[in-house]
């Protein structure tokens, strides 16, 4: 069973607008925080965007930020990404990670312990 569940995902025209969510499925857990990733294809999974319980602070690519938003509820296992001024970058997948170890760094896929499968965002111009 996956562990994490997004919606959201869907075709979307550059410059507009989208929201993710993401949620934990069947069995719980708790994390220390939960962020997002994107893969294109042919292309290594990347860092969006990132928060953390405990001092509520959220972190962004330097691409995204200032476009993007990340929220959530940390009891729940809850994470959203309103994601704006979308950039004609082709489809990528969106997946949603959840931390349970407390990682020192947020920006890269193995400080994560679940994972989502991820909905495509195809950004056509």
């Amino acid at each position: 069973q996956v562990p994490l569940v997004e919606s959201g995902g869907g075709l979307v025209q550059a410059g507009g607008s989208l929201r993710l969510s993401c949620a934990a499925s069947g069995r719980t857990f708790s994390s220390y925080g939960m962020g997002w990733f994107r893969q294109a294809p042919g292309k290594e999974r990347e860092f969006v965007a990132a928060i953390r319980w405990s001092v509520g602070s959220t972190y962004y690519a330097h691409s995204v930020k200032g476009r993007f938003t990340i929220s959530g509820d940390g009891p729940r296992n809850a994470v959203y990404l309103q994601m704006n001024l979308l950039q004609p970058v082709g489809t990528a997948v969106h997946y949603c990670a959840a931390d349970l170890q407390a990682s020192y760094l947020i920006e890269f896929p193995a400080d994560y312990d679940r994972w989502g499968r991820g909905p495509q965002v195809p950004v056509v111009s």
